[in-house]
């Protein structure tokens, strides 16, 4: 039980406060106790539940409508437990005559789910939800929930951003096992770098996040957790291949090295050699690219004593070519003959998680975090050139305890990051360094029953942004059954990496414009935000067959200063501090619908109002939709005995019109048009151990018409290929395999 606890609390850093409830199931055999495998854990008279993993140990979300916990087993007698604490250790008994007691559990947690009992809005998305579409890294993964936009970035490096509450990536902490990861350098294209078979689960929340990893978390947090090698299996096979010319393999290695060591081996690739030219615009629509990725885990646990450590480490090599068709990088590089662009990236990383959990008092344990990553890009777009490296180092040292009694929790804690920075912008070199040391305190309470809460405090000393204070708070009420509602506040604070973030501006010829404030990151001051949030949930169940959830949330993002990317004026672009007012309002309604266990419909809505003080205007911000609708259908067939299922999965987006800026070609401003998307696949399972799958993306063919400005002159003043709203190369087909040992 001890490692369970502390795998849930410290070796994921501990970002999210989960109300869950772990345990382990053993059973006594020659005065000896072994852990229980398979073991069937749900809660009565619901179809929520899961199974007890290799070393018997589970994790379940506790839920509003029961506290009895049903835990069966072939061969043991079947028992009732009525749950009280937040961690259990069960010892099953084994039946003494021929009867044999079996329940079978008909549904298993959902793929992806909101929580009731959360304090703070989070989604949970587990590998089965990754799996239902064509996920070949993290930027595609969020294709099937309606929380996260998903983006076209540009019209050449076929690169895909994400959204949340209106605004783009950079206001959102993205880490990894807690770790924050696309940041800085990576902030472009680091969602590509993490492989979607890696990732075991995905948290996202809405709002501002805790305290206890950071001051950037300015309108939520994302965060990815990646396969354990002590709970995956030994080996996983993923082959790809899709009519885009893109082929993509990922291979799992997982053993067992001693009864307290065990270590992975997780391996990508991925390749697309073929050229696309279907708008005939003599561009490629899609990059020539090629990607090595390499990583290798090591996990320590001393179940009796309490310990755990993680010891990881990654290589990813990453190369991407597009341009105009007949681009030769060789001989066509600097001139002004054939357009061109070329992006390569090395980045190594390295971690190390160490974690305690006192063995007489399970409610207190420490863990500590440490990572380091080295970030190499060298890129040029046609005449122009950009280059980027950044050394990073994190370290995050927590303790968990409780005041009184469970119901009242706290953490405490020091956090220390350091960036070195520099980059290379056509001509002019721009180097810096970012020191900071953080501490937090968070306290939460909940009285298990109607009322929770969590609030916190950083005290941050930042040698560029100086020293500040960043307060948060999330309150959770039920003022009758099933009916939750949420309040979160809280500000956060950001440098702008003016660059980093906005490389698509080097597909342009624009001139670039810093309008300084004398600050001290690119002449500018750093970003300060206040977010507020309030949302309402309410589930229903009929005949316990039928189960509804609605859902509605509003919030609001109000900037006390903000680094705007000013785009209004033709063939420049400017970045200065805001003078005014500038807000990023959210509104979404979603329904979740699940029949059964075979059936599942989710309908979204959401309105996004985002404007801001320009110099020329309070304008609307561009290329973003306005209005979006969100629709997904999931269905699942009786499982044989043989392991023999079919599933199928359909999402459907309507994405509204997005306002335009202007340029002195072919585009007076104004708004695109609206458009819908499709994405489809059905997926047959042989077995537990054989699978495979073919899907479509984009199954309508819906495409940008000239989404390259001046693509006829692109040594141009006009040239422009980042004023993108939709997709570029149309439907797209893939197919795939997977072989699970």
């Amino acid at each position: 039980m001890i490692k369970h606890i502390f795998i849930v609390c410290i070796s994921c850093g501990v970002v999210f406060s989960q109300d869950s409830l772990n345990g382990i199931v053993q059973y006594q055999e020659n005065n000896k106790t072994y852990p229980l495998t398979g073991a069937n854990v749900f809660w009565q008279n619901t179809t929520i539940g899961t199974v007890t993993d290799e070393k018997g140990t589970f994790q379940m979300e506790r839920i509003p409508e029961t506290d009895l916990l049903i835990i069966s087993y072939v061969g043991f007698k079947t028992d009732t437990l009525k749950i009280k604490t937040p961690f259990i250790s069960y010892k099953m008994i084994q039946n003494q005559d021929d009867e044999l007691d079996e329940v079978t559990l008909t549904q298993v947690q959902k793929a992806s789910q909101k929580s009731f009992i959360e304090t703070q809005n989070v989604l949970k998305v587990s590998n089965e939800e990754l799996l239902k579409a064509a996920c070949c890294n993290l930027s595609e993964s969020f294709e099937t929930n309606p929380i996260i936009d998903v983006n076209f970035a540009d019209a050449l490096t076929g690169t895909k951003q994400i959204k949340m509450l209106g605004l783009s990536s950079p206001y959102l902490l993205i880490s990894e096992e807690n770790i924050p990861i696309v940041r800085g350098a990576s902030q472009a294209y680091g969602l590509t770098f993490t492989p979607g078979t890696w990732v075991e689960s995905i948290q996202i929340s809405k709002g501002v996040g805790s305290v206890t990893n950071g001051f950037e978390s300015i309108v939520g947090q994302i965060n990815t957790e990646l396969k354990k090698p002590s709970n995956d299996i030994p080996f996983f096979l993923n082959l790809f291949s899709s009519i885009n010319g893109r082929y993509e393999m990922n291979t799992h290695f997982n053993k067992k090295v001693s009864e307290k060591w065990s270590t992975g081996l997780y391996i990508h690739w991925n390749k697309r050699n073929q050229k696309f030219d279907n708008n005939n615009d003599g561009f490629l629509d899609l990059p020539v690219s090629k990607q090595i990725n390499v990583m290798n885990r090591w996990q320590h646990t001393d179940m009796d004593k309490g310990w755990v450590s993680f010891l990881s480490w990654r290589y990813m090599k990453d190369e991407k070519l597009s341009g105009t068709l007949n681009f030769n990088p060789e001989i066509d590089r600097g001139i002004k003959y054939r357009w061109g662009s070329e992006i390569k990236t090395k980045r190594l990383e390295c971690s190390y998680k160490l974690g305690y959990v006192f063995p007489k008092k399970p409610y207190q344990s420490f863990g500590f975090q440490t990572a380091y990553s080295s970030h190499d890009q060298d890129s040029y777009y046609g005449l122009r050139t950009y280059d980027i490296s950044q050394d990073s180092s994190y370290m995050n040292l927590i303790f968990n305890s409780i005041i009184g009694s469970t119901l009242n929790k706290f953490k405490v804690g020091l956090n220390y990051s350091f960036d070195d920075y520099v980059e290379q912008v056509d001509g002019d070199i721009f180097g810096r360094t970012d020191r900071n040391v953080g501490s937090f305190f968070e306290f939460s309470h909940d009285n298990n029953d109607n009322f929770s809460l969590i609030t916190g405090i950083r005290l941050d000393f930042h040698n560029n942004l100086g020293r500040f204070f960043t307060p948060r708070l999330h309150l959770r009420y039920v003022p009758f059954d099933k009916f939750v509602i949420r309040l979160s506040a809280g500000s956060g604070r950001k440098a702008a990496n003016i660059f980093a973030e906005n490389q698509t501006l080097f597909a342009t010829n624009r001139s670039i414009t810093i309008q300084s404030s004398l600050g001290k990151i690119y002449g500018l001051d750093p970003e300060k935000a206040w977010n507020y949030g309030l949302g309402l949930s309410k589930s229903f169940f009929i005949r316990n067959s039928h189960q509804i959830n609605l859902s509605a949330d509003y919030y609001i993002t109000n900037f006390i200063n903000q680094v705007l990317v000013d785009l209004e004026k033709p063939r420049e672009v400017s970045f200065y501090n805001l003078e005014g007012e500038s807000a990023a309002k959210s509104f979404q309604i979603e329904l979740d619908y699940y029949y059964r266990n075979f059936f599942n419909f989710r309908a979204a809505y959401k309105n996004y109002d985002v404007k801001m003080d320009y110099k020329n205007g309070f304008l609307e911000k561009p290329l973003l939709a306005k209005n979006r609708f969100f629709v997904n259908l999931g269905w699942e067939s009786k499982t044989t005995t043989g392991g023999k299922q079919w599933r199928y999965d359909l999402t459907y987006n309507y994405v509204g019109a997005q306002r335009l800026v202007h340029n002195l070609i072919d585009r007076p401003g104004g708004f695109s048009p609206n458009y819908s998307l499709w994405n489809t696949q059905l997926t047959y399972l042989f077995s537990k151990k054989f699978e495979i799958y073919l899907g479509g993306v984009n199954i309508g063919n819906y495409k940008q018409l000239s989404p390259i400005i001046g693509s006829k002159d692109p040594f141009g003043a006009d040239f422009d290929a980042a004023q993108v709203y939709a997709p570029i190369f149309g439907g797209m087909v893939y197919s795939g395999l997977r072989i699970k040992i």
